[in-house]
């Protein structure tokens, strides 16, 4: 096992880059970091289902993908992403061996103190950003010391600095708040990962329903369960699918395999619960305040 999660060998990291679109590695600076996110935002979804495979076969070992290599040959082979877990571990693997100061943090989704969510700090410039692997924000969000309001209403997001650290805060379908997500650990190490990634075997909103989502030009879509969201600058429109249109969808919308869809299947992933995905332990006694532009607003 790679003690650090980070090792890719010089050919894969070059394939993956080329697949992102890069004929040369990205400048480690805020113009090849906007670059970068931008193509893992639009090629890389945010899924469950190797996680749900692993859970549902009995799978011994660490749960797939939190080593940057079997994340990447599985995305290459499959059009798989993963959990934040792994898919943080993964965007801070490729970056540092492209030359960025890049580093692991762990974050509380919801603000609930709790740390239960990874991502990505980068010091580029005079500043750092938060590259972050499972809202595909497709621009890092600036980590200065006041508040950043992303216009775009498709992605929207919104930082504020807090008591020596950062909130995030960001809205997704199924959700009708923004959800906050406070920066806890930083710097945070492999090790820490893959016990943040191991605990969530007992308890995630990504263990039991379907969840995945997908940038595409100018709409974002998103399953859950037996649903499917898509999000455009006219709004956002929900349509139930049926068993067959759900796996059609992972392969047309997500960009899944056959061969990955099929063992999903045969896992028993369609016969999940469809309903929405369980929250975390205190979260409706802790509903999210409004984010900055709302508070400001008067809204």
């Amino acid at each position: 096992m790679d003690l650090d999660g980070s090792a890719l060998p010089a050919r894969l990291t070059e394939r993956v880059l080329r697949t992102l679109g890069f004929s040369a590695r990205p400048t480690p600076d805020a113009d090849g970091l906007a670059a970068f996110y931008r193509a893992w935002c639009m090629q890389v979804p945010f899924d469950n289902t190797r996680k749900t495979i692993a859970r549902r076969t009995g799978t011994a070992g660490a749960l797939p993908g939190i080593e940057a290599e079997d994340f990447f040959e599985h995305w290459l082979a499959h059009g798989t992403g993963g959990t934040c877990w792994p898919s943080s571990n993964a965007v801070f693997s490729v970056l540092r061996l492209a030359g960025f100061d890049a580093r692991r943090v762990i974050a509380s989704m919801r603000d609930l103190g709790t740390p239960n969510h990874a991502s990505v700090k980068v010091r580029a410039g005079d500043g750092d950003w938060l590259a972050d692997s499972s809202m595909l924000l497709n621009a890092p969000l600036p980590l200065g010391p006041g508040t950043f309001i992303a216009n775009d209403p498709v992605w929207p997001a919104e930082v504020e600095a807090s008591n020596g650290t950062h909130v995030v805060w960001w809205h997704t379908p199924p959700n009708e708040q923004y959800l906050p997500c406070r920066i806890l650990v930083d710097p945070a190490t492999y090790r820490e990962y893959c016990e943040g990634y191991d605990r969530s075997r007992q308890r995630s909103p990504f263990n039991e329903v379907l969840y995945a989502r997908r940038n595409r030009p100018g709409a974002l879509i998103i399953l859950v369960g037996r649903t499917r969201y898509l999000r455009t600058h006219e709004g956002i429109e929900r349509r139930d699918l049926t068993t067959r249109e759900v796996a059609q969808s992972l392969r047309d919308d997500i960009g899944l395999s056959g061969h990955m869809i099929d063992r999903w299947i045969e896992s028993g992933g369609q016969d999940q619960p469809y309903a929405r995905p369980e929250e975390p332990p205190g979260a409706s006694r802790h509903r999210p305040a409004e984010p900055p532009s709302r508070r400001s607003s008067g809204r």
